[in-house]
């Protein structure tokens, strides 16, 4: 009898637990999902929890065995990287023809900057500062990976990441938190769009929760610590923000969070994510997250099991923890049925979102994939994009944008390699249709110039290296000849030419996943080739490919122009070429800093003083500063250039002083002074000059992205609140305090216009 009564309480609390999170509108989605658990036994209920991988595309070292037993056995909640719709179809009836049940599976892949058609790292979509083209990308991604039978992208990753070291800053959007969460809003709302049924959306999955971005000495899956007060200033609004948008999912971390494990960690997991922020989706572990906690030292399979779903995590990639373990730990009382049932019922909802009990093959339609992707609109769209994510760092004696005629130099590995232009995780990309700088160039001057190639040298000279980036189709064609051979090949055709283009950089996988550098300067042999053709006397341009900032303190003393490019996808020879030849203005902005050296990291905006800030200069003794370096780097945040000038007057408030809910302007006129239109980002920062606990020296609180056409000026206005004022105090109480507040706007984080207001509740 006892028995009977604690399994009708459990099935009790559950169920009220379940009624509690759901609106009214989910009742029918409640009682669907409560008829299908009642009929399920408990290793079906555990295979929904069971995410294995089963693929062409391969991440991490897992290996998924006797997939199609288990799918027959109901003991699969989904697969991950499966491509086509014709391969996906062929299981998911397995999954609804074969298993008792007949539920059907989810199907979810790394769609992270576009399907087939490929846009700009997510590093770049945020230089662009365009939330409405940052949206586009991800609604075209959901569209062609819907096509193809896709139903769940493992993106947006929204970590905040101070230090370039870390491969994966490629994969996020920078170090703000502000300029963050409204891209994590963009992407929720690209890809989810406003009806998950519809056959066109699918379902996100923020990750990685939580603080991954600020890992140590920026090595990948390494120790994350800090405080609480941090995380909930500077790094977790993007995550919020994510939720508040209505995302489906989210991912586990790699790192542990006040020592625990994030896959394990259960205030993270439950007091936070769903408790705090209120989080009614479902929770999935990174790659073999649950299996890694044993490294971790938290104890064997078996219990480490356990911890993650005490902590609130409903489904396992891989790692198959929960499947192998969790019913010997609910025989063993180590964890209940309640737990089980709650994971389950998570799992089926996102099912039931999806519209996959209506139609399990809504999403494998192949005339749809034969007609929607890598379509000329959607490569137009990502051609446009890419311009807009480029950065124009140094453009002296106005070198830019290129003249149509005369002979043009074209050197370096990076100049004609179409697979490497789509960056890292494009797992989906037609590397072989993505365009080179050097068939852009050629299609942009036509019979108007000549464009002479030389390689110059490779990608890096060391051949252990290079083993390393030439991975995932994506070729750095390592070249035998001897450096001074390639060097002098490339010196030649630049004496011969106008002006020499340098494409240098990076390997599309020397950033992104395990992807960590210690040494983030350009190759030495790429710097030497540098050297050569400056050396010429020709005007040179250097054309990065990267997926981090670089220090490149050199490189901005000596070359005439330089454009960060990033990796831009599909489109990338065509997107630089229309910004080289003026075809457009560029117009990109910053997202992280560029240190000028790696003794500088982690260097970041956003700040505190110390007690003994540097005040003037350079070096100043006991003050906080280098002996050998400024604090300053090389490339502030917020900073980019283009073919025009544009220039700031006066920041003027509406009033001084203010009280309670008053709404403040804040107005400049800014004027385009060039002589090309062009866009500019005008963004505001606030300073807390006296609060509770330390503020950061400045806090991006506003941008506007406007056009000017030569000679324009416009007054640009921000609306400021007691919103705009908020922080977390030392009782992590979200408020705000009176007290006296520098407004600042500019075109950087560095060059700004500043006011001060007092505010008082």
């Amino acid at each position: 009898m006892n028995k009977l009564k604690a399994l009708f309480l459990s099935v009790a609390v559950a169920f009220s637990i379940s009624m509690t999170a759901q609106p009214k509108a989910d009742l029918k989605m409640d009682q669907f999902v409560r008829t299908l658990m009642g009929k399920m036994t408990l290793d079906e209920k555990i295979g929904q929890l069971h995410l294995p991988v089963a693929a062409d595309v391969v991440t991490g070292q897992a290996n998924s065995s006797e997939t199609a037993k288990f799918i027959r056995q109901g003991r699969v909640g989904g697969i991950l990287n499966i491509k086509t719709a014709a391969k996906i179809h062929t299981i998911q009836k397995v999954a609804v023809e074969e298993s008792r049940l007949k539920i059907p599976l989810m199907f979810g892949l790394d769609v992270i900057h576009g399907y087939q058609t490929m846009f700009p790292i997510p590093l770049a979509l945020s230089c662009s500062w365009d939330l409405k083209l940052i949206e586009q990308s991800a609604r075209i991604a959901a569209q062609e990976a819907s096509a193809d039978g896709q139903c769940w992208t493992f993106s947006p990753m929204v970590d905040i990441s101070r230090d370039p070291r870390w491969g994966r800053v490629s994969e996020g959007s920078g170090e703000d938190p502000y300029l963050g969460s409204l891209i994590a809003k963009a992407m929720i709302n690209g890809y989810q769009g406003d009806d998950l049924k519809k056959n066109n959306t699918i379902m996100a999955c923020v990750k990685h929760f939580a603080l991954y971005g600020a890992v140590e000495a920026g090595r990948e899956y390494n120790t994350t610590d800090m405080s609480r007060l941090r995380m909930y200033n500077e790094y977790f609004a993007p995550y919020k923000a994510a939720v508040e948008a209505g995302a489906g999912s989210v991912m586990t971390s790699f790192n542990e969070v006040d020592g625990i494990p994030a896959s394990g960690n259960k205030w993270l997991m439950t007091d936070v994510l769903r408790k705090q922020w209120g989080f009614g989706g479902f929770i999935v572990t990174d790659y073999t997250a649950i299996p890694e906690m044993s490294e971790h030292g938290l104890g064997d399979l078996q219990q480490v099991s356990k911890i993650a779903l005490q902590a609130g995590v409903d489904m396992d990639m891989v790692g198959e923890g929960f499947l192998t373990t969790l019913k010997k730990s609910l025989k063993e009382g180590l964890v209940t049925q309640s737990q089980i049932d709650m994971a389950c019922r998570r799992v089926l909802e996102a099912k039931y979102k999806l519209g996959l009990f209506d139609d399990p093959f809504r999403y494998c339609d192949e005339e749809r994939a034969k007609n929607e992707l890598f379509t000329t609109e959607n490569r137009m769209a990502a051609r446009n994009t890419a311009t807009q994510a480029i950065v124009l760092l140094k453009n002296s004696n106005q070198i830019l944008p290129l003249k149509r005629r005369g002979t043009i130099a074209l050197v370096g590995p990076l100049a004609d390699n179409k697979e490497n232009m789509t960056g890292t995780w494009s797992v989906a990309a037609d590397y072989p249709k993505s365009v080179s700088l050097l068939t852009g160039m050629r299609e942009a001057v036509g019979t108007s110039a000549t464009i002479l190639m030389a390689k110059g040298t490779n990608v890096v000279n060391d051949t252990a290296l290079n083993s390393r980036i030439s991975i995932f189709g994506k070729p750095t064609y390592y070249d035998n000849r001897t450096q001074s051979e390639m060097v002098a090949e490339a010196v030649a055709i630049a004496k011969k030419s106008d002006v020499v283009i340098a494409a240098l950089g990076e390997a599309a996988e020397m950033s992104g996943e395990c992807a960590s550098r210690s040494d983030i300067n350009l190759p030495e042999n790429q710097k030497e080739l540098l050297k050569a053709l400056l050396a010429t006397g020709k005007p040179v341009v250097v054309v990065l490919f990267n997926g981090r900032p670089l220090s490149l303190s050199w490189e901005n003393a000596n070359a005439t122009a330089i454009v960060e490019s990033w990796f831009l996808g599909s489109e990338a020879g065509n997107a630089i070429a229309d910004v080289l030849f003026g075809k457009v203005n560029p117009s990109g902005k910053l997202t992280m800093t560029f240190p000028q050296n790696i003794g500088q990291i982690p260097l970041y905006y956003n700040h505190k003083n110390t007690g003994r800030p540097l005040v003037k200069g350079w070096f100043e003794k006991f003050h906080s500063n280098f002996l050998d370096v400024s604090n300053e780097p090389l490339y502030p945040f917020g900073y980019g250039l283009g073919y025009s000038l544009f220039s700031y007057g006066d920041l003027k408030l509406s009033a001084t002083t203010a009280k309670g809910n008053q709404i403040i302007s804040a107005s400049i006129a800014v004027t385009n002074a060039g002589q090309f239109d062009g866009d500019e980002t005008v963004q505001l920062y606030l300073h807390d000059l006296a609060a509770s606990v330390t503020r950061p020296v400045k806090e991006l609180k506003g941008f506007q992205k406007i056009a000017l056409k030569a000679g324009e000026t416009k007054e640009v206005s921000f609306k400021l609140s007691v919103d705009d004022l908020k922080f977390y105090n030392s009782d992590l109480k979200y408020d705000w305090e009176s007290g006296d507040f520098e407004i600042m706007v500019g075109g950087n984080s560095r060059d700004l216009k500043s006011v001060k207001i007092n505010w008082v509740k």
